[in-house]
Formats: structure tokens, sequence, C-alpha cells
């Protein structure tokens, strides 16, 4: 007797629906990713709905993969409109940090402090070590996957990474020795840098 052959369900793939889902459930948290890659509202505006369109129209991908291939999305789409590249170290500054006391989000709300303060880091970092201290460190892509995303070398990446912690803690430090009820018993700024901004990034 023919042995009976095993009867598969059908690979559930994302549907357009469930991407215009997802980008409305999650769209604050994609449209603070796109901001924080662009330090635009214009920009980051664009990006969300580029990365919409992407998403929706698309190769099909699995449903368990669909939220991240949404934040792909936008960060492919950020690229494209910066085209962050390596500059050379000598031509940064860091006398922009601590600006950004005036920044609001898209609603017009002036945001908390210690948000503002995470935000402002970020946004004053030079584009390319921007990209790269967003998509390796808060979205954790390996060095491989953000060189070839921005199409450059590993070792860039590494640098521009370095060079980003090395300005975030040097804002996060300026910062916390501002705050008025600022002690030795508090957590060094430097642990704060990168962890503040992941919880912004997934749940505002």
């Amino acid at each position: 007797m023919p042995e009976a052959k095993r009867i598969m369900k059908p690979t559930p793939y994302a549907t357009c629906a469930d991407f215009r889902r997802i980008f409305d459930e999650d769209m604050k948290s994609l449209y603070l990713l796109s901001f924080l890659l662009t330090a635009d509202h214009e920009k980051a505006e664009q990006c969300f709905v580029s990365g919409l369109d992407d998403a929706v129209e698309g190769n099909p991908v699995f449903m368990q993969w669909a939220r991240s291939w949404a934040r792909r999305a936008i960060i492919q789409n950020a690229v494209r409109v910066v085209s962050p590249r390596p500059i050379e170290a000598s031509n940064h500054s860091n006398s922009a940090f601590g600006a950004g006391n005036g920044e609001t989000n898209s609603n017009g709300k002036t945001l908390l402090a210690e948000q503002r303060a995470e935000i402002a880091a970020d946004l004053k970092l030079e584009p390319f070590e921007r990209f790269v201290y967003v998509m390796t460190v808060l979205e954790r892509y390996s060095d491989q996957d953000c060189s070839l995303v921005l199409g450059c070398a590993r070792r860039d990446v590494a640098a521009a990474r370095t060079l980003a912690l090395q300005q975030i803690g040097s804002a996060r430090a300026l910062h916390y020795h501002q705050l008025p009820n600022a002690n030795s018993e508090k957590r060094a700024p430097h642990e704060l840098s990168s962890s503040e901004l992941q919880l912004l990034i997934a749940q505002v």
C-alpha cells in the first residue's frame, strides 16, 4: 500500500494587511527609529511612508519576520535619503552636545528631559556614526550586516561605533552632572548610554 503523503500547511507569509497593521500598531516606534536615523522630521516621515510601501510591495516575508522586515525597510529608506558615508575623525566636534532642550516629537509635545538628552545625543552625531550606532547598538545588527547595508568596510563600522559611543558617553556625562540630585550612588552615565534609547525605540 503506497505511503500516504503528508499534507503540509501553507507557509504563513505576511500579507499587505499584516504590514499595514504592523505600521499602525508600531507607528511611534518605527517613526522614532526613522527620526533617530535621519535627524529630521520631514525625512523621517518620508522614510516611514516609503518603508510601508516597500514592505507592502516587496518580496514575500514569513509572518514571524514581518516586524523585523518593517524595521529594515525603514533603515534602508533612511540610508537612501541620507546617504551616510565615513568621514575623517578630525572633522568631528563635540561642541553641539548639550543642545536640544527644545526638541519636540511629531505631535509637538515636549519630550521628557531624560528622553531629550538621549535623543539629542544621537542626533548630534555625524550621519555615518549615527547610522552605525542605531543599527549596531540599538537594532543589534552585526558589523557585517551593517557594512552591507551602508556599503562600507567592517572596519569603518567598528571605528564609527567606537566614536559614537565616546561622544554619546560624553553627552550623557554632561547631562548627568547637570542633574540637581546627581550623586555617587547613581549609575555611571556610560551605563545609560544605549539602554534608554533601546527602551524608547521599543516602547514609545
